[in-house]
């Protein structure tokens, strides 16, 4: 039977804290705030105020119901103001000692049958729900920010909770509007479990020199659809925020894809933590900008020779754009491409551009490319490619219209590097029995802003494409968390490939 919730508490009125209490507020409950003292309680009722007006002035509330919410918050210092609660949800900053100490006073004052939850990101759940004598009684709730705005909330019950209240939170919080996602408690729950070890991997691109924090950011905002590039999304979350996360991952997972990068280390021991302490992997404000090494100038070629998979494709886009072009067919490329002071290897990520280029007798010359969409082009280098190739290639992409990124002549590339291994993660999440496919994809595109969930890409791209792509890292780079997880390779040898067929979100649900 499900729990009717009337009269909700809410302890922290921080940014989250304080959306929380509006989420419920607007949902119709009755809610009482508590602060630790008056200056913080001000500034709860501040942060309540502000996003409350936002809203009105933008046209989302008419004022009559900006004044009601307003007014259905009763703020507090006093934990004694929640006797009478039917939820109490705590959302003060992410320490277990700060979580302790609240649900020990929780514990004291709420009636026995009052449900308690904790808002956290990545701690864990039933650590927190042994500070009091009812674990059976407490949930983990995992709003995303702006609560008010964002849909996505992870409802997270542990091995102790009465099921009955898991169904009833559930349902509470898909009255309140949004779309819950119900987990157990694991590290990362699910958003946080699959985000950060993408950014993490993004880092380690970085930190290797791999590509420019630019290149990589704007490959997987116009290759995948992201709303922003994985090193800006760092900053905006906070590198120390993202840092503790990862060390939580790993803690409870011990494998290398879970191992902080070192250079994320390094940023947060020298306060660089992003958009709130005004620099991180970019600076904010007034800080200075550091220096981004710059490519080679565009250089216009006068006559530009094409080989490859994808020749004829980009070929069409040249001529289009006035080029002359000349397309060599395998054995004949030394030849045809004698005149063309730019050889392009148009390729997928599937094969090593090296090894036509070499073919051409001309590898200086030529970068290889693949096009990616509708906006992107990744120029792919070699050893032998020069700058000069490089600033024709640029000039060449810029002129059809697509957006060029520099990435190395390795397995992937560069948005196949970074997609591939984190559409890994996503079915060795599925494969555990952790969460559905629906609740996957649903927490990556309402809690992350994604276009289209990870197991949704990976049957548009093709089980089968994407497990011989990560056998191509795997086998580049001998490190086994590029190895396909068992449930994508027997999915591809049952036949069950995606791109409009069974896939794996309607193998298992």
């Amino acid at each position: 039977m499900l729990r009717e919730f009337r009269k909700v508490g809410v302890v922290g009125l921080g940014t989250m804290g304080a959306g929380i209490a509006e989420v419920f507020a607007r949902g119709g409950h009755t809610v009482v705030g508590v602060e630790a003292d008056e200056d913080a309680l001000a500034r709860g009722r501040a942060h309540l105020d502000r996003s409350v007006r936002k809203a009105v002035d933008r046209g989302k509330l008419d004022p009559a119901e900006g004044e009601r919410i307003l007014g259905a918050v009763t703020l507090s210092t006093s934990y004694d103001d929640l006797a009478d609660a039917d939820l109490v949800v705590e959302a003060v900053p992410e320490r277990m000692d700060l979580k302790h100490a609240v649900f020990t006073e929780l514990d004291r004052v709420c009636k026995p049958d009052a449900v308690l939850a904790t808002n956290t990101s990545s701690l864990s759940v039933t650590e927190i729900a042994a500070a009091t004598s009812r674990p059976s009684g407490l949930v983990g709730f995992h709003f995303f920010n702006p609560a008010p705005v964002m849909k996505l909330v992870e409802v997270i019950g542990t091995v102790v909770t009465e099921p009955d209240i898991v169904e009833s939170v559930t349902e509470l919080v898909r009255g309140l509007g949004k779309t819950p996602v119900s987990v157990t408690d694991r590290a990362g729950f699910v958003a946080n479990a699959l985000l950060l070890p993408y950014l993490n991997h993004a880092v380690r691109l970085y930190e290797a020199k791999y590509a420019s924090r630019e290149d990589i950011d704007t490959a997987m905002k116009l290759g995948v659809g992201l709303p922003m590039g994985p090193l800006t999304l760092l900053d905006l979350i906070g590198l120390d925020t993202s840092l503790s996360v990862m060390e939580a991952l790993y803690d409870e997972n011990r494998s290398p894809r879970y191992v902080p990068a070192p250079l994320l280390r390094r940023m947060v021991a020298a306060g660089l933590l992003g958009r709130k302490t005004g620099r991180g992997f970019y600076a904010y404000g007034d800080e200075p900008v550091p220096a981004t090494e710059e490519g080679p100038a565009p250089v216009e070629p006068d006559r530009v020779g094409v080989l490859g998979d994808e020749a004829d494709e980009f070929a069409e886009l040249c001529r289009g754009a006035g080029y002359s072009v000349t397309i060599a067919e395998f054995g004949d490329q030394e030849r045809v491409l004698g005149e063309c002071d730019l050889v392009v290897v148009a390729t997928p990520a599937a094969r090593a551009v090296i090894d036509l280029a070499l073919r051409t007798g001309r590898p200086a010359d030529a970068v290889g490319l693949r096009l990616i969409g509708e906006n992107l082009a990744e120029i792919v280098t070699t050893v032998e490619t020069t700058d000069a190739a490089v600033a024709r290639a640029i000039a060449v992409c810029t002129k059809i219209g697509r957006t060029p990124v520099r990435c190395p002549d390795r397995a992937g590339f560069l948005v196949d590097a970074l997609l591939l291994p984190h559409i890994n993660d996503a079915v060795r999440m599925l494969e555990s029995g952790y969460a559905s496919a629906a609740d996957i994809d649903a927490a990556m595109r309402l809690g992350c802003g994604y276009p289209r969930g990870p197991l949704e890409s990976a049957d548009g791209i093709g089980l089968d494409r994407v497990q011989a792509g990560l056998r191509r890292l795997l086998n580049q780079y001998r490190d086994t968390e590029f190895a396909p997880v068992p449930l994508l390779e027997h999915l591809v040898a049952a036949g069950r490939t995606g791109r409009g067929g069974r896939g794996v979100r309607d193998t298992l649900g």
